[in-house]
């Protein structure tokens, strides 16, 4: 039995996604990313950043999204999630999960979280502009990437494909983000994995309300 816990419009949706392909047995611990709530002290003790997500299983936890989805896949093979160490689509996998985590998901803070950036709340507009240009920069490459590939991996799906999924959900036009639409190869990738069950369960009120 896992345990994740869990806020909507967080990262742990897409590790949530992952446990519903693996088919584990887990319990959801809710929490928020409001950033004026308190976090169970549970959750803290574990990442005391106070962000999501957070998996607990017997005899161990952890944080950080592409550090979990390394970890879930690995300990489940049989679910073909990834590559296997000796499979050479594996550096690709690799490289692409930590970009996403260190490139990707940095743009996307410098957009919603532009105090964290700077010295003044004066110099907040200029770093949420540098965060979209960065938003636009870093799809490029993802989208060059993918190229006339099936999936991130070639003609393989795996969990790199729920990553790339889960991070169009925070594409927002209203605060100047550019639309998933420009970048036309990883849309289509993203359409895909909206079909899957795992994703149309867990993402069920963005894919009623994509504003939600």
């Amino acid at each position: 039995m896992y345990k994740l816990f869990y806020a909507p419009e967080s990262a742990s949706m897409g590790v949530r996604v992952l446990l519903e392909e693996i088919g584990a047995p887990y319990e959801l611990i809710q929490t928020t990313v409001a950033m004026d709530t308190p976090r169970p002290p549970e959750q803290l003790a574990i990442n005391p950043n106070g962000w999501v997500p957070v998996l607990l299983w017997e005899g161990g936890a952890m944080y950080e999204c592409a550090a979990i989805t390394v970890f879930l896949c690995d300990r489940h093979p049989e679910a073909g999630l990834a590559p296997a160490v000796e499979d050479p689509a594996r550096a690709t996998y690799l490289q692409t999960l930590v970009y996403f985590s260190n490139s990707v998901q940095n743009a996307f803070q410098l957009t919603y979280y532009p105090d964290r950036f700077v010295d003044a709340p004066v110099d907040e507009p200029s770093a949420h502009r540098r965060g979209n240009r960065r938003l636009r920069e870093t799809w490029m490459i993802i989208n060059d990437q993918i190229g006339d590939n099936e999936w991130m991996l070639g003609q393989r799906f795996s969990a790199a494909d729920i990553y790339l999924f889960m991070l169009t959900t925070w594409l927002n036009s209203a605060i100047g983000h550019p639309a998933i639409s420009e970048f036309s190869n990883a849309k289509r990738i993203a359409d895909k994995v909206l079909q899957r069950s795992s994703v149309q369960h867990v993402y069920q009120p963005w894919v009623e309300n994509p504003e939600y």
